[in-house]
């Protein structure tokens, strides 16, 4: 299994590999139809991440409401993950 790069490192320099592994390392379950499509579930929320070609999109579902949000590839992944954990 490869290390993740420094968490500083903006997204866009991550490999898709990386990105993967950053991913399931957060507990996110990558869905069977569509491969770019990932599900997070938390105590209080739960969320969907996409992986597109431009951005990351998520999209949080929390006591029925949603809340979205995309985040360029050239944020860190410490800033990312940290606005991903905050939820909706």
């Amino acid at each position: 299994m490869s290390s993740l790069p420094p968490g500083q490192t903006p997204l866009n320099q991550h490999s898709l590999r990386s990105l993967e592994l950053w991913l399931e390392g957060l507990g996110a379950l990558r869905t069977e139809e569509d491969p770019c499509l990932w599900c997070w579930t938390q105590p209080d929320w739960s969320a969907e991440i996409r992986l597109d070609q431009e951005e990351l999109w998520v999209s949080w579902q929390s006591s029925g409401q949603e809340a979205q949000r995309r985040f360029s590839y050239g944020l860190s992944r410490l800033d990312v993950e940290a606005a991903m954990r905050a939820g909706p």
